[in-house]
């Protein structure tokens, strides 16, 4: 038994030991959590389901991409329009643009990379972490590929996959590579954040001055500023309570621009519509030469929104934003630009107003309303989606640990993020009066939005061969169109970065610089925690009593590993030779899925013999899920723990044979023992030993399991009672949290800038940002914090 037991936790051989109940055994799924997986894994819908979905999709996918019409002339002709002919060519532009990006790449391809209908960056990157060895982070156990939710597919040693997976798994440089790529689209989306707000609201306050041509620019930027400060002041209350008002708004902005530019079609020039003919863009390019590859950087400000389309997709089906992208966006939007094209063609001198002069004057007020309107309804979904890719950010361990507010009952997406919200709100209200006009704020955005186009382009290539493994010629047409015309546009902004591009740059690398270091000493933090933990040797040597007084109450020990005993443990029994009676290691960890079930959240282990009572229960979490301030995350850890020790007694039940292995295969056998109504045993090779070091069993509670497991099973179940009254006791008698404080340094032999990237960029976001004890709700009274230092 010793020698079994000292057999190293990671070890190749011991991974026989670990075992799971049988997939027969999960509980039924909740009829709404049944309803909601359907729905992402695109089962069948009922036509008026999805036509309702497609109406509220509007709300909360298409509020950015449709306030573009607002400014993308002004953008593309700031100094004025020379030639007619440069309206039609732009216009052309504009109407393949918008069908070769949102169209046929977001809304028919890329929309289907989701991840069980999660969008965005981080979606592309857990799917790729679950195809391959990338995560920086090795805290992965393989009883996490037995989750409903981590599904994953296995391809031949001999494909090019199978080739791509072991090429970006040998080098860890790699791996970091495809991390600073996900973190760089991050950081942008947050500039996305920023700027959005900033020149839909800007640009949809400018409607005043039209009115009032008196009228100066800075009461234009002032009454921006104060729709601002209203728009994040708000966003402690959620979308929930006014989400229902966003999809009627925006519905009703569609058809209005829709109608406005049919009617300006029909009243100023029908001609414009010649611009379907690609041949213009060439004219249009051989007529401006410079200027109009530089204007370029306006027109894209046509697509702007796409990529919140991708990261929005997470409460409706792919179908459902098909179907209101075809069906009402895309005609709208096409409508709306030709309809000021053709206002422009007989009005050059009005392209600085062009959405507003071209509005019937009895109409006026009420689509500046509407516009107004819409542009909070954009900027309100930038800001979400901001705050969930940080939540995700945060899960990676990417992001200094900020307050996670919960804003709805119903939907675990809709999130508030105290810190990040005024981080945002000031940062908006000085791009706002800094630039004090759409075309410099229009150019970052630009920078911003095509960086993150690149970005999901380049995890696309990795999607579509790891995931999809599609042909490689498939893969050749979907990078050559992407990337001919996202380098396209790249080559333009770069050439206004001095313009107003530089803002996004700026903040993209301080959120860079801050994400990366955290990640760094997240990283070396592990590393030290897994090359530093306790043999289990040592372990079994200090004996049942650990060698120490052991003291009535439960000890909870948070550690970031979820197999080895912490360091903190030793460094504690060191300097404080008494333990509690009962010892529990708990490890908080995420996956890279979008969310646990709450049936499978808990694992829970013995680490060596019973009469040590030292367990390990590791809570997982997908990078969508809240580990909130729940009071209820102790009770559910103790009722795990309970419901462990009945089926460990259950299991010993089942086994009467003493040539059971810690190595033996895991099969149902020794599940269906435990079922067997007539209370036989089976004696098979598919045993289990329950007091090995490594026995783990992800608790699903209640299970409805038969107690005529036969006669075998009745010392075990004195022994079962015995213990449960132990644990009661222990429980009664106080449960004291132990959180490791560790203190990261740099060596005195380290480089200049990795001293400062440690000693004080890494320690001041230490400082700043919230303790674990606050996230993870520990009273003052039972905390107890063991501090360390160590040397990177």
């Amino acid at each position: 038994m010793a020698t079994g037991m000292e057999i190293d936790e990671d070890s190749e051989s011991n991974k026989g030991s670990m075992w799971v109940l049988d997939q027969k055994l999960d509980q039924p799924m909740d009829e709404e959590a049944g309803r909601l997986r359907n729905m992402y894994r695109e089962k069948k819908f009922s036509a008026l389901l999805l036509l309702r979905l497609a109406f509220q999709s509007l709300g909360v996918v298409y509020g950015d991409l449709g306030t573009s019409p607002l400014y993308v002339f002004y953008n593309t002709f700031p100094h004025g329009i020379k030639d007619p002919e440069d309206v039609i060519g732009a216009l052309s532009l504009i109407i393949y643009s918008l069908t070769l990006i949102p169209l046929l790449k977001y809304v028919f391809v890329v929309c289907r990379a989701n991840d069980s209908g999660q969008g965005g960056t981080f979606a592309l990157y857990s799917l790729l972490c679950r195809h391959a060895k990338v995560k920086t982070i090795p805290n992965q156990h393989r009883t996490d590929e037995e989750l409903t939710t981590y599904s994953r597919s296995t391809f031949h040693e001999q494909s090019f996959a199978a080739k791509t997976k072991r090429w970006l798994e040998r080098h860890t440089f790699r791996k970091n590579a495809l991390l600073m790529l996900v973190l760089v689209g991050t950081c942008m989306v947050i500039g996305d954040g920023i700027l959005t707000p900033a020149i839909s609201v800007l640009s949809a306050a400018g409607g005043i001055k039209v009115d009032h041509p008196s009228m100066s620019n800075g009461v234009v930027v002032v009454v921006a500023v104060v729709i601002l400060v209203g728009l994040f002041s708000m966003q402690h209350y959620g979308t929930d309570k006014v989400g229902w008002l966003f999809a009627p708004i925006v519905l009703l902005w569609f058809l209005l621009i829709g109608g406005i530019g049919l009617l300006n079609i029909w009243k100023y020039d029908s001609s414009v519509l010649k611009a379907f003919s690609p041949v213009y863009i060439y004219r249009y390019f051989k007529r401006g030469g410079r200027d109009g590859w530089t204007s370029l950087g306006g027109i894209m400000l046509s697509i702007t929104g796409t990529e919140a389309l991708f990261a929005d997709l997470a409460h409706f089906p792919v179908s459902a934003v098909q179907i209101a992208f075809t069906v009402v966006v895309f005609p709208c939007l096409l409508l709306a630009y030709s309809g000021q094209a053709a206002y422009l063609m007989n009005h050059r001198d009005h392209v600085v107003d062009a959405f507003y002069r071209s509005i019937p004057e009895s109409i006026y007020w009420p689509v500046f309303i509407v516009a107004t309107a819409a542009a909070i309804v954009a900027s309100q979904a930038t800001i979400s989606a901001t705050f969930s890719i940080i939540k995700q950010a945060l899960a990676l361990g990417c992001f200094p640990r900020v307050k996670v507010v919960h804003t709805s009952k119903k939907f675990l997406g809709q999130i508030y993020i105290p810190d990040i919200n005024w981080i945002l709100m000031i940062l908006c209200i000085a791009v706002t009066a800094g630039f004090k006009n759409q075309s410099q704020i229009g150019n970052a955005y630009g920078t911003a939005v095509v960086i993150v186009m690149l970005v999901t382009t380049l995890l696309m290539i990795l999607i579509m061969i790891l995931v999809w493994r599609c042909h490689w010629i498939l893969v050749l047409i979907f990078t050559g169109l992407s990337l001919v015309v996202e380098c396209t546009y790249f080559s333009a902004v770069l050439f206004k970065v001095d313009q107003g591009g530089w803002v996004p740059l700026v903040i993209a690398a301080a959120f860079l610089l801050i994400m990366y270091v955290w990640h760094y000493g997240t990283v070396k933090r592990y590393e030290f925690e897994m090359h530093s933990k306790v043999s289990m040797a040592w372990i079994l040597g200090l004996g049942p009593s650990l060698g120490l007084v052991r003291v009535p109450g439960i000890g909870l020990v948070y550690t970031e590993l979820a197999s080895g005993v912490p360091h903190i443990f030793s460094h504690f029994v060191t300097n404080l030779p008494a333990i509690h009676s009962v010892v529990v290691f708990v490890c908080v960890k995420y996956l890279p899925v979008y969310t646990v079930p709450e049936e499978e959240r808990f694992l829970v282990k013995r680490i060596g013999p019973k009469n040590f009572h030292m367990f390990r229960c590791v809570a997982r979490y997908g990078y969508k899920d809240l580990h909130k301030k729940d009071e209820d995350f102790e009770k559910k850890l103790f009722d795990n723990l309970f419901m462990f020790v009945r089926l460990e007694a259950m299991m010993e039940g089942c086994s009467d044979s003493d040539e059971y292995s810690l190595y033996g295969p895991q099969t149902v056998q020794s599940i269906d023992c435990l079922l067997n109504n007539n209370g036989n045993t089976t004696s098979s090779n598919t045993g289990l030993s329950m007091s090995s070091v490594d026995s783990i069993v992800p608790v699903r509670s209640p299970l409805h399991v038969n107690n005529t497991v036969g006669s075998s099973s009745q010392i075990s179940c004195q022994t079962e009672a015995d213990e449960l009254e132990f644990l009661n006791c222990c429980r009664d008698a106080g449960v004291v949290h132990i959180l490791g404080n560790t203190v990261v340094r740099a060596r005195r032999e380290s480089k200049f800038y990795k001293k400062i990237a440690v000693d004080y960029i890494y320690a001041f976001l230490r400082k700043i940002c919230r303790e674990n004890s606050v996230i993870f709700n520990v009273p003052h009274e039972s905390l107890l914090n063991v501090g360390q230092v160590f040397y990177v």
